[in-house]
């Protein structure tokens, strides 16, 4: 049943009402959840941000969900940029032990060669993913959403009564 409820999710969040650019922007917040640790403070920030603005909060969560292999299959290139950046910039050093010895500041973890490298990557990634991320929303509206709505195997799923007794216990958040 959770792959059934992954590609429902996944149809209803591109089926959805919000604009391709509200989507999008979601999926790319949402890629920040995937990609870094998920106890930081930045993360409760963005996800703040995603609820306070028009953001697609679907969108978000799918985002969150497609780049969670991404962030551990990348784990070891996030630690290699961290490592670069924590110990072998000189440069940077005061300013790393600046912000360990702020109060707030502290809680990002960026003193964390993981946390700082994938959230480096997410910064750099945020508008490739934004805007792949329209144009896909976009294309799949005006070219595949009434293929995807008149597959045998939607249309078959939809008449199941498995289908049918699952809407009974999860019914539609619309």
């Amino acid at each position: 049943m959770p792959i059934l409820a992954l590609i429902r999710k996944l149809l209803k969040t591109l089926n959805s009402d919000g604009t391709p650019g509200q989507v999008a922007a979601g999926i790319a917040i949402g890629a920040v959840l995937g990609l870094t640790p998920i106890n930081n403070l930045h993360n409760l920030i963005l996800l703040g941000i995603a609820l306070i603005t028009r953001v697609s909060l679907s969108g978000v969560f799918l985002g969150w969900m497609l780049f969670i292999p991404a962030g551990f299959l990348l784990d070891p290139l996030f630690h290699g940029i961290g490592e670069r950046l924590l110990f072998e910039t000189s440069a940077l050093t005061s300013l790393w032990e600046k912000w360990y010895n702020t109060p707030v500041v502290a809680l990002t973890n960026f003193n964390n060669t993981v946390v700082l490298g994938s959230f480096l990557v997410w910064l750099v990634l945020f508008l490739p993913v934004y805007f792949l991320s329209r144009v896909g929303v976009e294309q799949y509206r005006t070219h595949l959403y009434d293929r995807v709505a008149n597959m045998k195997f939607i249309k078959a799923l939809k008449a199941s009564k498995l289908y049918k007794v699952y809407r009974l216990f999860k019914p539609d958040m619309s």
